[in-house]
């Protein structure tokens, strides 16, 4: 059925969210779950510790590098399509990485599990416009962020708990029954959207995978102390693709990199402040079980117990937000839901040196409710500043924003425990503890400046509609 500017009817607007929630739920879950296995996957396949590494590397790689060309494919061809295909290649993969004998194997089944699983992510947040009317958008968008957090953050649970009944390949094998059903809904209740006509760039896809892989691999060099001269090539390769993708797109009337975004200050400072979170939660998920086990002294087990209550206060919240979010601006939700999670990371940092589990477990939610409070408003506004043809672009740029920032923080982490009291990890967690509050106060201002008059301004050409509306007017249409 095609989407009206009001979305889907009922029911089938029900089960296309449904659908848009598994599906994310599947690839964020799967970008996090494999982690806890790397040591038996590296036992069992006899590499090393270090060469196991690529399982994951892989996966975030492809991600990155794939997930603005899919979103040009769904801007230009229709949303659909390049989900069922994304769909359809994950499931493939993971077949592979589930029935890999070999690292070799296994990595290339992520790498394409990867690819898979950027365009389910690089069009999600499009098809998710397309599903709901605009006056209840903040709803629709809030239920997928509820299910992206609780995802990122349930990844060592539910590996241990499949770790616990079945040996690794079954991480993999998993998503397969899970992919399929899904896949199966797509097919009947995803909303058809008219393609744009544009062709596709193939040149400035290969420029962007040239920059996002350049970029990533530079940061986590920096995290695991690599050679400074690599870092430094693989830095200044970054910067040389991105100026020549931004040269090839500046006169594109459907640019793969969406600049024309960029040209709206709700847009840019909406992505800016999501980065900032995303570097501080990065921080926070890795530097935090160390805190926990290093500086308090609790056991692995007990560290995801703490950890609990953060997706769960996410979870309470991000609905409420969502619908707040279609009453006041996202500056103002926003900054509200950094402050409070930054308060949450300086009362870890302070915390006694023997602290009972409440004065731990709120302190844990606190975090997780201004997370839950900042993101649906934070992603609303990120995709209502763009045109709905342009929502492709729009939801492909805040799920990088997401990787890319997630990806700064945990190679801080790696930095700041490699260099922190000659590597002791109990100073370097509080430390980077106290570095992820630093960020949030970073987003809290970014989020309240578009508040500020000059965001409200007429947005500059090609897009002629003016800035407010981004915030304030489209939930009254």
């Amino acid at each position: 059925m095609s989407a009206s500017e009001d979305g889907l009817p009922v029911p089938q607007r029900y089960w296309a969210i449904l659908t848009l929630m598994v599906g994310i739920a599947t690839v964020v879950l799967d970008m996090a779950i494999v982690n806890i296995a790397l040591p038996t996957i590296a036992r069992d396949l006899g590499e090393s510790p270090a060469d196991s590494i690529w399982v994951v590397n892989a996966y975030q790689l492809a991600v990155m590098i794939s997930l603005l060309p899919f979103a040009s494919f769904g801007d230009n061809f229709g949303y659909r399509g390049v989900y069922r295909f994304g769909l359809a290649l994950y499931i493939a993969a993971a077949l592979i990485s589930a029935t890999a004998h070999s690292l070799e194997m296994l990595t290339l089944g992520r790498a394409l599990q990867g690819i898979g699983a950027a365009g389910v992510m690089a069009v999600n947040t499009a098809l998710i416009r397309f599903t709901y009317p605009r006056r209840h958008l903040g709803r629709g968008i809030a239920l997928v962020a509820m299910v992206v957090s609780i995802s990122s953050a349930a990844g060592p649970t539910v590996a241990a708990a499949i770790l616990a009944v079945a040996p690794w390949p079954w991480l993999f094998a998993v998503n397969v029954p899970i992919g399929l059903l899904t896949l199966v809904l797509a097919m009947r209740y995803l909303p058809f959207t008219e393609p744009s006509g544009h062709p596709f760039d193939l040149r400035s896809a290969a420029l962007c995978a040239a920059m996002f892989g350049a970029l990533i691999t530079g940061i986590n060099g920096i995290g695991h102390s690599h050679a400074p001269a690599l870092i430094a090539g693989e830095f200044a390769a970054a910067i040389a693709a991105g100026w020549l993708l931004v040269q090839r797109q500046a006169s594109q009337a459907m640019p793969l990199l969406p600049i024309d975004l960029f040209r709206r200050p709700i847009f840019t400072l909406s992505v800016t402040t999501s980065v900032f979170c995303f570097v501080a939660q990065g921080i926070a998920f890795v530097s935090l079980p160390f805190y926990f086990q290093d500086v308090i002294g609790v056991s692995a087990v007990a560290t995801g117990l703490l950890m609990t209550p953060w997706p769960v206060m996410t979870a309470i919240m991000a609905p409420i937000a969502g619908r707040l979010s279609d009453r006041y601006p996202a500056g103002m939700l926003g900054g509200l839901g950094l402050a409070v999670t930054g308060a949450g990371f300086v009362l870890l940092a302070l915390l006694p040196a023997h602290p009972t589990t409440i004065d731990i477990l709120w302190r844990v939610a606190v975090c997780g409710a201004g997370f839950g409070l900042f993101q649906s408003p934070n992603n609303r506004a990120i995709v209502s500043s763009a045109p709905r043809a342009r929502s492709g672009g729009a939801g492909a740029i805040q799920g990088s924003a997401r990787l890319l920032g997630q990806s700064i923080g945990a190679a801080m982490v790696a930095l700041i425990f490699g260099i922190a009291q000659g590597g002791d990890g109990a100073h370097g967690a509080t430390t980077a503890i106290l570095i992820a509050a630093g960020f949030t106060a970073a987003g809290v201002l970014t989020s309240l400046t578009r508040l500020a008059d000059f965001v409200r301004m007429p947005r500059p050409e090609p897009i002629s509609q003016p800035t407010r509306s981004a915030e304030y007017r489209e939930p009254a249409e």
